[in-house]
């Protein structure tokens, strides 16, 4: 059964998701980046170059050639057929559709107060279904 992982009171999304894929990858974990939209998506691929002068984190749209051979996909799909199925970090706001293929899943869920509220949502959806949970909460700044 999947494990799920909520961190909430998140100040900045992409900025936290990128030091959560940097310590995933330094446990070898492979990762799906599920984004809200192309937007949303392109921005997280400009931060995960940029965002460390010494930290490499190997990452491609899932509609590259090299998708199945790269640890980070990065999709806003997710009804697509994806390469690996160890961890998915949920950036969308939304509760993906195949995320019980997974054996791990990431929701990130921000200071916004409709993200929060969609967040409380979406673990109440988790929680009815008895997948197990735990809740991480960001030092409020």
């Amino acid at each position: 059964m999947t494990r799920i992982d909520f961190h909430t009171n998140i100040p900045d999304k992409i900025a936290y998701t990128c030091r959560l894929v940097r310590k995933a990858r330094a446990a070898n974990c492979q990762l799906v980046l599920l984004a809200g939209d192309r937007s949303e998506m392109a921005t997280l691929d400009q931060a995960l170059w940029t965002f460390s002068e010494l930290d490499f984190l190997p990452h491609v749209p899932l509609a590259d050639p090299h998708a199945s051979s790269t640890p980070i996909i990065l999709t806003e799909d997710d009804q697509a057929d994806l390469p690996h199925y160890e961890v998915l970090v949920n950036l969308s706001g939304r509760t993906p559709a195949h995320f019980a293929r997974f054996e791990r899943m990431v929701e990130i869920v921000t200071r916004d107060e409709a993200d929060t509220l969609a967040g409380r949502e979406r673990y109440r959806f988790y929680q009815q279904r008895g997948y197990p949970l735990q809740h991480f909460t960001a030092d409020k700044a």
